[in-house]
C-alpha cells in the first residue's frame, strides 16, 4: 500500500514540542507593555523636547520671520520680503567680516596638530602622567573673558611677555592687537590656549588603538614614523573628522575674543562675522538684517559641514566598516 504524504504543519504547529502557540491575551498584554514603554520613554524625554521645540526649533522659524522684516526691536516688524538678504551683497562688512573668518580657520590645521602632537606626548607612561595631562587641559575650560584679558597683557606692546622675549633677543615686537597686520593672526595664535579639549580626544581615541597592530609591525621592521603613519593616522580619522568639523563650527562662531579684545578693530582687520551680527543687532537695533545674518552663517556652517561629510569617505577608517 502506497504511504500517504505528510501534511505540512501549520505555522501554529512550527514551534518546538511541548511549547504552546501564544494566547491571543498575552500578545495583548505585550502590546500594552509595549506601549507602556513607549510612554514612559517620551515621558523621561518630554522636557527636553519642549525645550528644543521652544527654545531651538521656535527660534530658529522665529529668526527666520524676522529676517524677512525691518524691526528695530521696539517697533512694530515691517514685512520686506528678501531685501535684508539682497543688501548683504552690497554690504562691504558682510564681505569683510566673511573675509576676517574665513582667514581666521587657519587656526583650525594648527590646533589640529597640535592637538596631536600634545596627545601624543601625553600617552606615555610616566610619572605625574595625570598631572601634565590636567596641565593642558585646563586652559580650554577657563571662561573666554579671562583668557582675552590675560592674552591682552600678554599681547601689550610695551610690557608683554611675548615683545618682553623678543627684546630680550634684539627684536622689536609689533603692536600686536593695535596693528592692523597683527591683530588677526595674533588672534589665530590665541586660539591654541583652547588646544586641550581636542587634544583630549585624541588621548582617547589614541588609547583605544590595539597594542598588537604596533608589535606586529615592529617585527615587520617598521619605524616610528612607518607606525604613526600606516597605524596611528588611520585608526584616529573619525577623531580627527570630529575635531575638524567641531574647529570650524567654532571658527564660525568666534566672538568673546574680539569684542572684548579688539571690538573688530584696528580698522576692521578682526571684525568677525559674529560680532558684525551682535552689533547689528543689539548696538544698531537691525535685529531683520541681524537675523538674516545669522541664517547665512548657518548655511555657511552647513555647507562647511556637508562637503567635509561627503568627502570624508575617501580618507576617514571605520574600524567595523
Amino acid at each position: 500500500m502506497e504511504r500517504e504524504a505528510p501534511r505540512l504543519p501549520s505555522s501554529l504547529n512550527l514551534l518546538s514540542p511541548g511549547v504552546k502557540p501564544m494566547s491571543r491575551s498575552l500578545v495583548l498584554g505585550k502590546s500594552k507593555l509595549y506601549w507602556k514603554n513607549v510612554f514612559e520613554g517620551y515621558a523621561f524625554i518630554s522636557l527636553w523636547i519642549v525645550g528644543f521645540v521652544v527654545f531651538t526649533a521656535g527660534a530658529l522659524l522665529g529668526s527666520f520671520s524676522i529676517s524677512l522684516t525691518k524691526w528695530n526691536i521696539v517697533g512694530t516688524p515691517e514685512f520686506i520680503g528678501l531685501e535684508n538678504y539682497q543688501k548683504m551683497l552690497e554690504d562691504e562688512f558682510f564681505w569683510q567680516s566673511l573675509k576676517v573668518t574665513i582667514i581666521f580657520l587657519l587656526n583650525v590645521p594648527l590646533n589640529l596638530a597640535l592637538g596631536l602632537f600634545l596627545a601624543m606626548l601625553l600617552n606615555q607612561k610616566i610619572r605625574l602622567i595625570g598631572f601634565f595631562r590636567t596641565l593642558f587641559y585646563l586652559p580650554s575650560v577657563t571662561a573666554g573673558v579671562a583668557v582675552s584679558l590675560l592674552w591682552m597683557w600678554i599681547f601689550n606692546p610695551r610690557f608683554g611677555v611675548i615683545n618682553v622675549m623678543l627684546k630680550g633677543i634684539g627684536i622689536k615686537g609689533p603692536a600686536w592687537l593695535g596693528s592692523e597686520t597683527w591683530a588677526l593672526p595674533a588672534l589665530i595664535v590665541m586660539s591654541v590656549w583652547g588646544v586641550g579639549g581636542g587634544m583630549l580626544i585624541y588621548l582617547g581615541a589614541l588609547q583605544g588603538i590595539p597594542t598588537t597592530f604596533y608589535e606586529a609591525a615592529t617585527l615587520d621592521g617598521a619605524n616610528a614614523f612607518q607606525k604613526f603613519r600606516r597605524i596611528t593616522v588611520p585608526m584616529i580619522t573619525p577623531v580627527l573628522l570630529l575635531n575638524l568639523i567641531m574647529g570650524i563650527i567654532g571658527s564660525f562662531q568666534v566672538f568673546t575674543q574680539a569684542f572684548i579684545m579688539t571690538n573688530g578693530g584696528p580698522n576692521y582687520a578682526t571684525l568677525f562675522y559674529v560680532l558684525y551680527l551682535y552689533q547689528n543687532a543689539f548696538q544698531w537695533f537691525n535685529m531683520g538684517y541681524a537675523s538674516a545674518l545669522a541664517w547665512v552663517l548657518f548655511l555657511v556652517i552647513l555647507a562647511f559641514t556637508f562637503l567635509i561629510l561627503r568627502t570624508s569617505s575617501s580618507w576617514v577608517y571605520y574600524e567595523g566598516g
